[in-house]
């Protein structure tokens, strides 16, 4: 297999799933001993907080692109952005580096196309769930995405950048999530996306009656199919 490139710390708990992920299902893929080989560039949070909160995406840009310059010049063969809001400024990104960027909400659409869904709820950062850039990808495939109202958006929004980000994944704010969950099924939602890579540490497919897109699994697996093609 050639060598994956992770953009990690966006925030490092999920960072931590992706590299198990990353190891455990090329040892499956592969056998044996076979591990997978990772070039990761580690951001800070404390950077990347302030910055998309002011939706500065243009300085955002600027250190997701030095990240995935440093891996291609380490000879990664592809690069990953370990955040579904940091793909904002994935085109920006691609743009920068000749290696492909592995998109996320491309991963994700392509499963919810092969469970033939025609409608998903999105759930994440406000960003991710109210701009257009992840939507859109979804759309490309015929999906339509609905997201939850002010007052669960911003509760969203609230847990992953206070509880989340500081590892807290608290009960309450597991139950206040199905609360949601129920809500947006009734609604007709035919599957969740789990579109924070946070999520899928709080919410597992055991606590839903509809599909969960774990984007975090979903990555991963189109980076290893694209590494050991």
């Amino acid at each position: 297999m050639e060598t994956i490139g992770l953009i990690g710390g966006l925030t490092w708990h999920s960072t931590v799933d992706y590299y198990r992920l990353l190891n455990e299902e090329v040892n499956k893929k592969l056998g044996g001993y076979h591990a997978a080989k990772i070039f990761m560039c580690s951001v800070d949070f404390a950077e990347i907080k302030p910055l998309t909160e002011a939706e500065d995406w243009d300085a955002l840009a600027a250190i997701m692109i030095h990240a995935a310059k440093t891996i291609e010049n380490a000879g990664g063969c592809c690069v990953m952005i370990g955040a579904n809001t940091m793909h904002k400024i994935a085109d920006q990104v691609q743009d920068a580096v000749s290696i492909p960027v592995i998109h996320i909400a491309e991963a994700v659409a392509a499963s919810v196309k092969q469970k033939q869904l025609k409608k998903v709820a999105l759930l994440g950062t406000k960003y991710t769930m109210k701009l257009d850039f992840y939507k859109n990808k979804l759309a490309e495939h015929h999906i339509e995405t609905i997201i939850p109202g002010e007052e669960d958006i911003d509760f969203i929004n609230h847990s992953i950048y206070n509880e989340f980000s500081k590892g807290l994944f608290l009960p309450q704010t597991k139950k206040r999530y199905l609360g949601i969950i129920d809500e947006l099924v009734k609604q007709g939602a035919e599957g969740i996306i789990a579109g924070c890579t946070e999520i899928p540490i709080l919410i597992k497919q055991e606590d839903c009656s509809v599909p969960v897109f774990d984007t975090t699994y979903l990555h991963v697996m189109a980076a290893i199919d694209y590494a050991t093609k």
